[in-house]
């Protein structure tokens, strides 16, 4: 069974025959969003983040589903995330056509009675750099594979193609952009406590889990937090002590990674990516 689900999700990346897609087997994208492990600390990370925005974080409680579904959400964001890395031309644009009219019925006004949407480019924006920076830390931590600053700075330029194609404003394409970008949004960026509050949801394990699942989710996030910038966990009081990181959580997060990738394998994503650019 295990087996056909699996044939059945990488089925739609073997086709069409000879299509590398949007960046190709030579890509640093291709390598860095094949480490799983990396990739859901990553994400996690990115998460806590973006909780930091008042536009985003509102438009996240009024719009999204996320209490009453977490997994669902994770999962469709996953799925993006794939289908725009490894799948062929037409299903990536598919996948971006299909954010992009979400994006467009997501809108509404905050506390403060500033009006937000999901397709202001300069959201999508901050969502992307927030990403994209929060993978690189983790790949970087995590991976085993460490990346030369050339190529963090071409996986930078590469996935900018994925923000300007889901209609976000210039974004930066070099780590230094990031950090420069960062640095001019801090002003904005507030540890609300709607983003408290959504951050504690995302740290804790879903109801009834197992006592290896709390443990592993308690890795992962707390991994998460380690890869924030000390504003931001100052911010979302999320202080920990450098010792402790330093001695638990990056150990802990080392080996929970090289247990992950140990069970799972190499990614079948992209080894359909593969032989589809290749055929």
């Amino acid at each position: 069974m295990a087996e056909l689900l699996v044939r059945t999700r990488t089925a739609r990346y073997l086709e069409p025959a000879g299509d590398p897609g949007w960046f190709g087997p030579g890509s640093v994208t291709w390598l860095v969003h094949a480490d799983l492990p990396s990739m859901l600390v990553g994400g996690l990370s990115a998460l806590y983040l973006q909780t930091l925005h008042p536009g985003v974080m509102q438009g996240v409680e009024d719009h999204s589903g996320y209490r009453s579904d977490p997994f669902g959400r994770l999962q469709r964001t996953a799925e993006f995330i794939a289908a725009t890395t490894y799948g062929g031309d037409a299903l990536a644009w598919a996948f971006v056509r299909k954010v992009r009219s979400i994006h467009d019925k997501v809108t509404g006004t905050g506390p403060d009675g500033l009006p937000y949407r999901a397709s202001d480019p300069d959201l999508l924006a901050y969502v992307h750099v927030t990403e994209v920076a929060s993978f690189l830390r983790a790949h970087q931590r995590y991976s085993g594979h460490l990346l030369v600053r050339a190529d963090k700075d071409r996986y930078l330029e590469e996935m900018a193609l994925v923000a300007r194609r889901l209609g976000a404003a210039e974004v930066p394409v070099t780590t230094e952009g990031v950090r420069r970008y960062l640095r001019r949004m801090r002003p904005e960026l507030a540890g609300s406590p709607l983003a408290r509050r959504t951050v504690a949801f995302i740290m804790s394990p879903r109801p009834g889990a197992s006592l290896l699942e709390r443990a592993s989710h308690r890795v992962m996030a707390e991994a998460g937090v380690d890869l924030l910038p000390e504003f931001a966990r100052r911010a979302l009081g999320l202080y920990r002590p450098s010792p402790a990181r330093l001695t638990l959580v990056r150990p802990a997060g080392t080996l929970f990674a090289g247990a992950l990738r140990f069970v799972a394998g190499s990614s079948p994503l992209l080894e359909a990516a593969r032989a589809r650019a290749a055929s």
